[in-house]
């Protein structure tokens, strides 16, 4: 088996084993993930074709992955830098995830954790209205089910430090709805249990 073969059939297990994780956390296929993963893997693989550079093997699956992934793990560098109290450079590391033409699972991501974001930093209005268009967005199949209990969770968090507690119970139960063995699940029945402990005391 040639190298350029190998890198062919490494690229496309890539595209079909990453499809396939979008299609069980309910994402749909990315149309625009396999374009690009394509798009590089014509371009390695000729290289490997025409010229007597070759790539290895695993160097290549690491290209593929930080080209193709590039705006997760912009998030996940943005929520590290967020949980260690640094808001000013997560907010720029989500601005520059959004454009890098993110598709719309990817976009939907950034939103969550930019309105996620704006709740810890007290704006509870641009929260409200970020995740409220994340949500209504979802509905077109492109947020997978971990994400979207997330973001009715981290709604339900900015209602109720609002004051809007009808609106944060309405959230909560969203979550368990969605997801109820996940720990989003668990803190959301934390939170209304407290409620109701709060709401037998005041009787």
């Amino acid at each position: 088996m040639t190298p350029t073969v190998v890198l062919l059939i490494v690229g496309l297990l890539y595209i079909v084993v990453f499809g396939g994780l979008s299609l069980l956390r309910r994402e749909g296929l990315s149309f625009r993930f396999a374009v690009e993963a394509a798009i590089l893997i014509a371009i390695i693989t000729g290289l490997a074709l025409l010229t007597p550079w070759q790539m290895n093997p695993i160097l290549f699956l690491v290209l593929l992955y930080l080209v193709t992934m590039r705006v997760r793990l912009l998030v996940d560098i943005g929520n590290l830098l967020a949980r260690r109290g640094n808001h000013r450079a997560a907010a720029a590391t989500y601005r520059l995830a959004r454009r890098l033409w993110p598709d719309d699972a990817g976009r939907l991501i950034v939103a969550i954790n930019q309105g996620v974001l704006s709740s810890q930093t007290g704006r509870l209005d641009d929260a409200i209205a970020t995740l409220k268009q994340v949500l209504a967005e979802a509905a077109g199949g492109y947020l997978g089910v971990k994400h979207e209990c997330g973001c009715h969770y981290n709604l339900a968090v900015a209602y109720e430090r609002k004051g809007l507690d009808a609106q944060a119970a309405i959230e909560f139960n969203a979550v368990l709805d969605t997801w109820p063995d996940s720990e989003y699940a668990r803190r959301a029945e934390a939170a209304l249990a407290r409620r109701r402990k709060g709401v037998t005391r005041n009787e």
